[in-house]
């Protein structure tokens, strides 16, 4: 029940528009965005898989993950205390609690934290910008989630790998300026590049977000989807958004 859940001042319920889930949310602090929602569509996690998602905030992508895939069990690890609270209190919510367990902890300590080959899957939508890129943000939690403070794309890759069994997935959310550097840490970690999709705002303009697949070991070969347009026109969505978003 709702009236279960003890909701702060500048905290929201917002609707998941999917299977009733819904999320709880605080305006001040770092809320989700769309690529935490496209990578909850494009990751794939089976019956009898176990997932663990990365830098989760406030839970975002466990949570419609339990009703996108058929996977059995889900853990997510947070460093942001905050951010944990609101993700266990909104598992509570939509009474997933059987089924996504929250962790407090450092992504750079997740294959300690977990255990090493403890999940078939592994998910992150990390922070993009590396020092000196981006706008800087004042506030603290903003910040962590968007810059690269607390942990770095090797501390991502190399515990996803970590994390993951021989032959296991990693699904991530990334800028595409990035890619060179993301395939070299790939390599470096043992993960072969498997999937591709860029993601543009409109269909004439450049790519803003790139979905990526890899595999723990296997062989080499990537397959690149179509490209994944948001919008058809100016504050309207094309039908797959639409689509992803359950509306």
């Amino acid at each position: 029940m709702e009236s279960e859940i003890t909701l702060k001042s500048t905290e929201r319920i917002d609707d998941l528009q999917r299977n009733g889930l819904q999320i709880i949310q605080d305006k001040e602090r770092f809320c989700f965005g769309m690529d935490a929602v496209l990578l909850s569509g494009f990751a794939r996690a089976n019956r009898g898989e176990a997932v663990l998602d990365l830098g989760t905030g406030t839970g975002i992508i466990p949570i419609l993950m339990t009703a996108k895939t058929k996977a059995d069990r889900f853990c997510a690890l947070e460093i942001q205390e905050e951010s944990a609270d609101m993700a266990r209190r909104s598992v509570r919510l939509n009474h997933l609690e059987d089924k996504v367990n929250i962790v407090t902890g450092d992504i750079k300590e997740a294959s300690r934290i977990f255990g090493k080959a403890s999940f078939d899957v592994v998910t992150s939508n990390p922070p993009y910008m590396v020092a000196g890129h981006g706008e800087a943000c004042p506030d603290e939690a903003k910040a962590i989630a968007r810059h690269e403070i607390l942990c770095s794309l090797d501390d991502v890759v190399r515990e996803a790998s970590a994390c993951l069994k021989p032959n296991g997935r990693f699904y991530m959310v990334h800028r595409p300026f990035r890619l060179g550097e993301i395939f070299s840490c790939f390599e470096k970690y043992g993960l072969k590049p498997k999937e591709m999709r860029m993601v543009h705002p409109f269909i004439d303009k450049e790519p803003n977000m790139v979905l990526l697949g890899a595999s723990k070991g296997g062989n080499d070969g990537i397959k690149t989807a179509p490209p994944l347009i948001v919008y058809k026109e100016r504050g309207v969505y094309t039908d797959e958004i639409y689509d992803v978003y359950g509306y």
